[in-house]
């Protein structure tokens, strides 16, 4: 680390508090932990945790950190003079002493076990041990050779007696820049000096775990990060997540306002329900005078959506920034610019990062965030019917995807906690002290060979700053993108195979799944039946689109669209297969219309071939009305696409044979009847304004 680092802690003294009633003092009572940290990282208080779970006792001192910045050269020699400096507090000579980096270090076991693992080695002190020689790669020949395992010294982890450790290090003479790994691979490779001090190297058999600090060993960095999720006991099947509640900050208890929030939305591609996007937004459970908005939209084709929400609800937030297509400016430089709003303003608490293809079914999302009150943590959020999410488990030795033993039932949720991870993306808080301390540099989420989010995450692993991804909630999914074409005026409807979920939302009534329990279907005339079916919006843009293509038949007889050519009964319509919408219809029908027929009309089971899907319109000036006829189907669909009373007069429709007139068509309401020989019917006079109406002739 840094010389200008602040340091909260810089040496710490551990020390086993095993009681018993005995009178007597156990063997592994004698273990004295020293550990040297410089401020309280997220690794850090790991390490504490996990010596509190085994009855370690934490002791300590500050001092600023002058060690060096041996991440990338040698240093580190401040930890030996503080070694020195606690050997001279030791009097008891009979006692062990185990010197351990804390960042990336769990215990997994209490001292007897360590020090039973001690003792079977047979040496005075043990080191641990790496594949690599560092930071002289000229003194590896002077290494014993070893049959397996790991031949150099690792500095990171060693155990030993005080006597031998105290005579070990009482030549430290050292800066408190120098390279500590140096001084004690000196001693180790000096044959005399190492017999003397009976010092060893553990090849094979793991004390202690232990991160090389000069990077050659990220993989192992990944894997103790993982077991940290685990051990010790911070995860198990019998009581879950033991410690996902131990640093909350509840909002409730604040006397003060809520942290201040900017949140940074990112439209970088055509993605589909937009609209939908900001009416969660205004939904979100966070007073909007403690919320700034950063909109960055990098497409022409979403700027109406964006325009209409801001001029509606734009005046609701504290602040509002926009940076349009127009800027020119591309994803990696926006990204940065947020993130550095943030770090500028000093009221900036948090900054929540959402892109605009996240559905953020939950309201209170943002709260349960901040309240984790932890330095990066995300939602997690998946795609339907898929293993995809925001996280990754685990990482590759390249730094790219791999799956961790835990993903599938973290995604599931058959393992509900809050995970440490090395890869977050799409929606995620940071700390806004972050920002402000260990991510100062501007371009985080630049690389020449990574993309965006794989280079802010690289960032953040290389600072040594945990990810957390936290199940602990439902919060949301993520939306494809694929195959959304921007050719049509409402280009959500088309979504209904790529986002079937996001599209039943937003255009199936929110009563239909409520038909059957609450009886919602109704007979208003014999094997007639009347229930709900289209949204409000289902129904709005369905027209809309139809009038925005324009083409309306001629009402004549003659129809080439049809086989055959001639219509019977012909209307003023727009076919579905006009506007390229004949396939998803199909699939609305399969989806939503045929389980609704096979309980009305038990026996029946149709695939919903489809000879014609339209949508009619009906004026008093252009065709009010439809004579009696017979449908050419087995049974009709047809659906009501705006309202009696407000848009238009008159209109229903009369069945004949059973002299029954359905006059009140209800909007995004079906009417179901058979289609041939029993309903004769007809279509009623529009007196006024326009009717639309959406009708499927269906067969087997």
């Amino acid at each position: 680390y840094t010389e200008e680092m602040t340091a909260m802690f810089a040496g710490w003294m551990i020390s086993s508090t095993n009681h018993f009633t005995t009178g007597t003092k156990e063997p592994f009572e004698n273990l004295v932990v020293v550990t040297v940290a410089t401020k309280e990282t997220d690794g850090f208080r790991r390490f504490l945790r996990s010596a509190k779970h085994f009855n370690y006792t934490v002791l300590g001192r500050g001092e600023k950190w002058r060690g060096g910045n041996y991440m990338s050269a040698p240093g580190g020699g401040q930890k030996v003079r503080l070694l020195k400096t606690a050997l001279e507090e030791i009097k008891n000579e009979d006692e062990v002493i185990l010197f351990i980096d804390s960042y990336d270090v769990v215990f997994a076991s209490g001292p007897k076990e360590l020090l039973k693992k001690f003792q079977q080695s047979r040496h005075k002190v043990v080191f641990s041990s790496e594949t690599l020689i560092w930071p002289d790669r000229h003194l590896e020949d002077k290494h014993p050779h070893v049959r397996e395992g790991n031949r150099f010294l690792g500095s990171g982890g060693f155990i030993g007696y005080v006597p031998k450790v105290r005579e070990m290090v009482s030549g430290w003479t050292g800066e408190d820049g120098d390279s500590d790994q140096l001084f004690f691979t000196k001693i180790y490779i000096d044959p005399e000096k190492r017999e003397q001090s009976n010092i060893t190297c553990l090849h094979t058999v793991a004390l202690f775990r232990c991160n090389n600090i000069q990077g050659h060993t990220f993989v192992f960095q990944l894997q103790m990060n993982y077991l940290g999720n685990y051990i010790p006991n911070t995860w198990t099947f019998e009581t879950g997540c033991t410690v996902c509640h131990e640093d909350l900050r509840p909002l409730t208890t604040l006397k003060s306002e809520y942290p201040l929030v900017v949140i940074g939305i990112f439209i970088q591609q055509p993605t589909p329900f937009v609209t939908v996007f900001f009416e969660r937004l205004l939904k979100l459970q966070y007073p909007k005078n403690r919320l700034k908005l950063f909109i960055y939209n990098q497409e022409v084709h979403h700027e109406r959506q964006v325009s209409a929400f801001l001029q509606d609800h734009g005046s609701l937030y504290q602040d509002v920034k926009l940076i349009g297509p127009e800027e020119e400016m591309d994803g990696p430089a926006s990204r940065n610019l947020g993130f550095d709003m943030c770090r500028k303003d000093k009221d900036c608490d948090y900054f929540f990062s959402v892109d605009i293809e996240v559905v953020l079914k939950n309201e209170n999302t943002l709260k349960i965030l901040v309240e984790q009150n932890l330095p990066v943590v995300a939602p997690m959020i998946t795609r339907p019917g898929r293993l995809w999410s925001n996280f990754w488990g685990a990482l590759s030795a390249d730094g790219y995807y791999a799956r961790s033993e835990d993903y599938v039932d973290i995604v599931q949720g058959h393992r509900e906690g809050v995970w440490n991870v090395p890869y977050v993306s799409n929606v995620y808080l940071v700390k806004a002290s972050l920002l402000r301390s260990e991510l100062t540099e501007y371009e985080l989420f630049n690389s020449n060979i990574l993309d965006p989010d794989m280079a802010y995450c690289h960032n953040i692993r290389s600072k040594e700053i945990f990810m957390y991804v936290t199940n602990m909630h439902s919060f949301g999914r993520i939306l494809s993108t694929e195959n959304y074409q921007t050719n049509h005026l409402h280009n959500d409807l088309w979504q209904i195979f790529e986002n079937p979920l996001d599209w039943e939302e937003r255009y199936i009534h929110e009563n239909y799944t409520h038909i059957m329990k609450d009886k919602l279907i109704e007979t208003p005339c014999p094997d007639v039946y009347w229930f709900p079916v289209f949204s409000e919006v289902a129904c709005n843009h369905l027209v809309e689109e139809m009038e925005n293509y324009g083409k309306w038949s001629g009402g004549g007889n003659m129809d080439k669209r049809i086989q055959g050519g001639y219509e019977n009964v012909p209307t003023i319509d727009i076919h579905m297969n006009q506007v390229n919408y004949d396939k998803e219809w199909r699939k609305f029908l399969l989806e939503y219309i045929a389980p609704i027929t096979e309980k009305m009309f038990p026996g029946y089971y149709t695939t919903c071939s489809t000879p014609l899907n339209f949508v009619v319109r009906y004026k008093p000036d252009e065709q009010p009305l439809l004579v009696p006829h017979h449908d050419a189907s087995t049974f009709t669909i047809n659906i009501a696409l705006n309202s009696k009373g407000v848009d238009y007069q008159g209109g229903g429709c009369r069945f004949l044979r059973y002299n029954c007139s359905v006059k009140a068509p209800r909007k995004g309401w079906a009417l179901m009847h058979p289609g041939r020989l029993t309903h004769y019917h007809e279509g009623l006079p529009t007196t006024a304004g326009v009717r639309y109406i959406a009708v499927s002739f269906v067969d087997p």
